[in-house]
Parts: C-alpha cells; structure tokens; sequence
C-alpha cells in the first residue's frame, strides 16, 4: 500500500468526520482515520470497505505530539504520501464564566486549537519537500464570533482560525493550500436527533447541514486550481439565520 495517496482525517467521528473519509476514500485515497480509541472506527472502516474504498484506522491522542508524530510518519512510510490532513476536532461544550475552571478551558483548547496546530505542523512537514498538499481545519461559528456561555470553546476556535490564516501565508509560496471551513449550523448527527428534535426536523427541508454535502466541499477544496484557491468558506443551510 506503500504507494497509495493517503488522506488523513484526525477527528472522524459518524458524521462530518466519517463523511469526509468516505468522500475522499470514493476518490481512491486510503482513508487514514483517527481518534483517541481505534476500536470506534471499526464501523467506519467497515462502511469504507464495503463502498469498495480503502482505510486504516489510528488509535491516536491528537493532544500529544508524540502521537502526532509517530502516526504522520507511520501513515508516509506504510500507506504513503499524505495528499491532503484534515482536522475535525469540534470540543464545543457550553460553561458560564464564572463556572469554567482552568482544567476545562485548558482541555478545550489542547483538543481544538493544539492539537490542530500539531497535525498542521506534521502535515507541512511532509507537503512542503513534495511542493503540494492540502490542509483542511474545520470551524465553528465560534471561530469568528463568540457567545454566552462559550468563552472555551470561542478562544480555541478563534485561534484555530488564526493558525489557518498564518499558515496559508507561510505555505501558499510552497504549494501547499490552507483552508478554514466554518460551519454555521447544526449538522444532521445523532446528537442532534436526540438532543433537539425540532431542530433535526428541518432535516425534510435540507434546514441542517448534511454530511456528505459538507464532505463534497472540502473534496472541491482539495481539488482547486492553484490560482484560484479559497481559503475561509462558510457553509450554513439555505434557511440558517446569520
């Protein structure tokens, strides 16, 4: 398999995550999966396979760089090159100020801002020398305007956004395109059915975000001309109040 493009998706879960695998995976990528416990990616890998695709899961804290790093340079040496990193770590958890201690706040920006900043700075590290690659972080309306009760979760997004930017700037020159997805609205997952039915209602009307709809743009992304690259998109439902 040394020889096949890899497409590494640090983050998938059943939804955006698993979506995005299996569009790039439908393209001929292995699809090199990853979250904290391999054995939750079972039943996304066996989807892949069974829609005739490749993948292989990681059992991976993207928190800690010696993870990062052993599993980027695994992926290159037993996989192969990887064409396009994507973080999809979200961490969105709702603390009044007075009640989010140091420990949270910390905790949610080493899983949505460091840890994105540690896949980044792998994945440059082994797109730059090859002269192409994409880089792909997924945002949150938080990451451009922040709300009561998510001082945590605003600060990392809004830093993960400036991560994006100054990495556009520093690695454009050398082929490798960044972009910054931010998506404003709620996503079609299971969470959502459960928790706020009204809202996965709108389902019937395309009122949330679908998942594979998000998937096919983050595949437009990695696929654009050079001279015309994107690097902040915004996805919200026709219907999404902004």
């Amino acid at each position: 398999m040394a020889d096949a493009k890899a497409a590494l998706v640090v983050g998938a879960g059943d939804a955006t995550g698993g979506a995005i695998a299996r569009r790039f995976a439908r393209e001929g990528y292995v699809a090199c999966v990853t979250r904290r416990h391999a054995d939750k990616l079972q039943p996304l890998v066996q989807r892949i396979e069974s829609e005739g695709g490749r993948a292989r899961a990681f059992g991976t804290d993207a928190r800690k760089e010696d993870e990062t790093v052993a599993m980027v340079d695994t992926i290159e040496r037993e996989v192969g090159p990887i064409e396009v990193a994507v973080f999809n770590i979200g961490a969105n958890v709702n603390f009044p100020i007075r009640e989010t201690t140091s420990r949270v706040y910390f905790k949610v920006w080493e899983m949505a801002c460091f840890a994105g900043f540690l896949m980044g700075r792998e994945a440059a590290r082994v797109m730059v020398p090859r002269g192409r690659g994409t880089i792909l972080f997924t945002g949150a309306t938080a990451s451009v305007r922040g709300r009561a009760g998510f001082s945590a979760f605003a600060g990392a997004k809004h830093a993960l956004r400036g991560l994006a930017q100054s990495m556009a700037r520093e690695l454009g020159p050398h082929g490798v395109h960044v972009a910054h997805v931010v998506i404003d609205g709620a996503i079609d997952t299971e969470w959502i059915r459960s928790n706020f039915p009204q809202r996965a209602a709108l389902k019937a009307q395309d009122g949330i975000l679908d998942p594979d709809a998000i998937a096919e743009n983050y595949w437009q992304l990695h696929t654009q001309h050079r001279s015309a690259w994107t690097h902040e998109l915004d996805l919200r439902p026709w219907i999404e109040n902004w």
